[in-house]
This record gives C-alpha cells, structure tokens and sequence, in this order.
C-alpha cells in the first residue's frame, strides 16, 4: 500500500508545470513562467516574454499575477523573482485553498513540487 501511495504523489520536472496547473489551480502559462524563473533564476517581464515567446505585456501580466498568488517577488518594476520554492509553492497553495474556501492542510503532493523544484532554483542562483 505504501508504495501505492508514494506513486499518486511522485513528481518530476518533467510534470512539474502540469502539477502547478492541477494542485495550485495555475494557468498554463503561470506555470510555465513560474518553472522559467525557478530555473533560471531572475529575470525581466521582457526575457521572459522572449524566452516563451509571447508579448511583453502578457508576460507582465502573468508575472504581477504570480506575484499576488505568492510564488514571485518583485525586484523592480519590469525585473521578477521566484522565492524558494518551499515557500512560494506553499503560499500559493494556501491563497489558493482561501479563494476556493477549502481547508489548509498538508499536501504532499504540494510539498513534493516544491522538492522537485529546489535543486534547480539553487543551481541557477549558484552557477
């Protein structure tokens, strides 16, 4: 049964952006933007926008909404940063269980995204 279980809450990179859509209730492109800063580390709404090719604006849009949800910071007024992943994955499932009013509780499937993401987000920001 143990095994059972460990398998319905595995991770990868590969299907971390498709976790951030189903658990935290993020857009496609939220996801992607958010694995992109994780990544890569800080990075403007411009690089971004570059980088998944989609139009400035849009990209602004989406990093100002990450922002509010609690996965970035913002380091100027067009530069974006992801906090680390343990908590920005955990304050975006807990505003995301206050807008839909379901109880906060320990999900390890959320904890597993975060673990899956810190390896990456440390070697970006220590290359």
């Amino acid at each position: 049964m143990a095994k059972f279980v460990s398998a319905l809450v595995s991770v990868n990179i590969d299907d971390v952006e498709e976790k951030l859509v189903s658990e935290l209730r993020l857009s496609p492109i939220q996801a992607k933007v958010f694995v992109l800063v994780v990544k890569e580390g800080k990075k403007s709404a411009k690089d971004i926008a570059q980088s998944l090719s989609i139009s400035d604006s849009q990209a602004f849009e989406v990093t100002k909404s990450l922002v509010d949800l609690g996965g970035f910071i913002d380091i100027t007024k067009t530069e974006f940063e992801s906090m680390h992943p343990r908590f920005a994955v955990v304050n975006m499932y807990r505003r995301m269980c206050l807008r839909e009013n379901i109880p906060f509780k320990k999900n390890l499937l959320v904890d597993n995204i975060s673990i899956v993401l810190e390896k990456p987000y440390d070697y970006a920001r220590t290359k």
